[in-house]
Order: C-alpha cells, then structure tokens, then sequence
C-alpha cells in the first residue's frame, strides 16, 4: 500500500468513528432535551441549545473532511459509497439534533405548567424509541450490519404507534382553559419532533444498505425537518 493510500485508509477510519461520535451526540441531545422538557428545567433547555452548537460544528467540519477525500482522491465502488453515505448520514443525525432542541424549547412555552401523568409516560417511551432507533442505525453504520439497518422498519412503526397513543391522550383531556389548549397542541408538536426523529434514524438505516450493497433496499422516510 502506497503513502497515499494508507493515509486516505486512516482518514477514512476517522470519518467512520466521527459519525459514531455524531450518533452518540445526538443521543445525549435527545436525553438531555426530554429531561429538560419534563422538569420544567429553562437552564436545561440553555445547556441543550448551547450544546447543539458541538453537534453542528463536528458536522460542518466532517462535511468539509469528506468533501476533500472525494476531490483528492476520487475513491471507487465500497469507499465511494461509505464517503458518498456519510455525507447523507451526518445531516440526518444533525437534523435529530434540531429536532431536540424543538423538544426542549417546549418546555419555555408550557411554563410553568404541569404534564398529565399519562402524556409524561408517552414522552418518555417516544424519548427511549427515538434513543434505541438511532442507536440501532448507528451500530448497522459502524458495523457495516445490512440486518440491523433493516430492522428500523419495523421499529419506526413502533414509533408511529406511540404518536397515535399520544394524541389519543392529548384529545382525551377535556377542559375549556386556555393553558389546557396550549399545552395540547405543543404536547401534539413534541410527538412530531419525537416521530421525525425516528424517521431520519430510519434514513439512515437505509443509506447503510446503499453503502454496503449499493443499493436501496427500502424507501427511505420522509423526515422533512
């Protein structure tokens, strides 16, 4: 192996192990935003935001790495494909972390009221699904797994499940006050920001199946945020 070659090699490892880091970010975002949302915690919610800034700037600095193999080295078939889906990966996983920081800053505008027991208990099983996809889609990433990469199909739907119980729970609480309408509909927006969650960890389950087979195996989900 020439020079050359053996440093795109360890580049390319270190991009490999910056998407995990990227991955585990996010993870972290989704536990700290949900926590901040359930207590009340407005300094948690600062902490989330200012965090999401670590997030964007490996991010943007990855893009950058990537972009540069691609042009120096023009790599073919597998390397392609690994450095073509990273591309794609990294702005899925960057998008759940935005979606967090949504979550956390709906706990400013539920201030300072209290979450119905029952919708609590929703958020948090919709925090450990969106925490179990993505981190399912990361280990099929690093693990070259086209099995586990599958597997987010079915666990999205488990996800879409959720969402529905949790609007079921929304519309169930009958009061006329103001502050009961307020909180429905940002409970009804967290739901959403939870499900486009899963939905990007299911996108990148399915760049995984390009870049290992070279094709796409399932439709990918329509996440638009």
């Amino acid at each position: 192996m020439t020079e050359t070659r053996r440093v795109f090699h360890e580049e390319l490892d270190a991009i490999r192990s910056d998407v995990i880091r990227l991955g585990a970010l996010a993870g972290e975002a989704i536990e700290a935003a949900t926590n901040a949302l359930l207590a009340a915690d407005l300094a948690a919610v600062e902490k989330v935001v200012a965090n999401d800034r670590v997030l964007d700037d490996l991010t943007h600095d990855m893009e950058q790495r990537t972009c540069l193999l691609l042009a120096q080295q023009q790599p073919m078939a597998a390397d392609l494909r690994m450095l073509v889906t990273v591309l794609r990966v990294i702005h899925e996983i960057e998008r759940i972390g935005d979606l967090m920081i949504k979550v956390a800053k709906a706990a400013r505008r539920l201030y300072p009221h209290e979450i119905d027991p029952k919708i609590r208990g929703l958020i948090d099983r919709m925090r450990d699904q969106a925490a179990a996809q993505l981190r399912l889609a990361i280990e099929a990433f690093a693990d070259r797994d086209v099995a586990r990469a599958a597997a987010l199909v079915d666990m999205d739907d488990v996800m879409d499940e959720l969402q529905k119980e949790l609007f079921q729970a929304i519309f169930s609480v009958r009061s006329p006050d103001d502050s009961t309408l307020q909180l429905a509909v940002q409970m009804a927006l967290v739901g959403r920001f939870y499900e486009r969650a899963g939905d990007h960890a299911a996108n990148v389950a399915d760049r995984v199946q390009f870049m290992v087979t070279g094709h796409f195996s399932f439709e990918p989900s329509n996440a638009d945020g």
